[in-house]
């Protein structure tokens, strides 16, 4: 199928399959007047970044689940470098988590000072 096709039948752009191509994650062969024509196993493959991107994962991250299904397998996660991936990326959003409770404990903290600060100091007054 010809980029276009590809583009539409994905819900995606050509810019975007020209993107994905020239990182490696995208094949497309040639034709005769030099235009991209993708084979249909294509069309999985983009469903795959498009998947994996929309959940926060870099292009280069994304690689070993494309070439899990370059393997043959049915899914792009099942190879060992892409539950390699995988387990990074859930140990980085672990510690995005851990970092947004200390951010929120210390607003909390910060909050509670403020309205003591303000009950003490504006007692009996309009502040």
């Amino acid at each position: 199928m010809l980029i276009g096709e590809l583009a539409e039948r994905a819900g995606t752009s050509t810019r975007a399959l020209r993107y994905y191509e020239t990182h490696g994650l995208l094949r497309a062969g040639r034709s005769a007047n030099g235009y991209r024509v993708y084979d249909d196993a294509e069309l999985r493959v983009v469903r795959e970044i498009r998947a994996l991107l929309a959940v926060g994962f870099g292009l280069d991250d994304i690689k070993p689940f494309v070439a899990c299904l370059r393997a043959g397998h049915p899914s792009g996660d099942v190879c060992p470098d892409s539950v390699a991936v995988l387990r990074r990326r859930i140990a980085e959003v672990d510690a995005g988590i851990e970092r947004m409770r200390e951010v929120r404990d210390r607003l909390h903290a910060q909050l509670t000072v403020a309205i003591e600060s303000r009950e003490t100091t504006c007692s009996g007054r309009t502040c």
